[in-house]
């Protein structure tokens, strides 16, 4: 903002020292002309470094909003391998939620045993899949 502040504050008056360095204005004696002509050449260091300064702030806005979203990036995976992680599970559960008469494994014994060891297995076995496959 200050960038921009100083920029504004200055390319007008590039203009207008070089209007007067250039100007056959009879008021001007050449070594004031001479005079006006080095503080053009300031002027326009000035505005040059002012651009510079503007790209680098530029620059440093692109690479922070780069690890922004790297690290939007990375929470968002781990989101996505967990909601993956429990959609089986949720099916699974859904499955045997549901209230129907003839499922004949509600009435074993170990039935409530093994749905819960299928959904720890299906569980493990995703979560090493995701281990290997370096998403974790």
């Amino acid at each position: 903002r200050q960038l921009l502040f100083v920029r504004r504050a200055v390319w007008p008056l590039r203009e207008a020292i070089n209007n007067l360095s250039r100007s056959e204005c009879p008021f001007l004696h050449e070594p004031t002309k001479l005079f006006f002509r080095d503080v053009y050449d300031h002027v326009v260091q000035i505005v040059d470094t002012i651009e510079t300064l503007r790209e680098m702030v530029s620059a440093s806005l692109d690479i922070y909003l780069s690890s922004v979203s790297y690290r939007l990036n990375a929470v968002m995976r781990v989101l996505t391998v967990i909601t993956t992680i429990f959609m089986p599970l949720s099916f699974i559960a859904g499955i045997y939620g549901m209230n129907f008469e003839h499922m004949p494994e509600l009435k074993w014994v170990w039935g409530y045993p093994m749905a819960l060891g299928i959904m720890a297995v299906v569980a493990a076995i995703m979560l090493i899949g995701f281990r290997l496959k370096n998403w974790l």
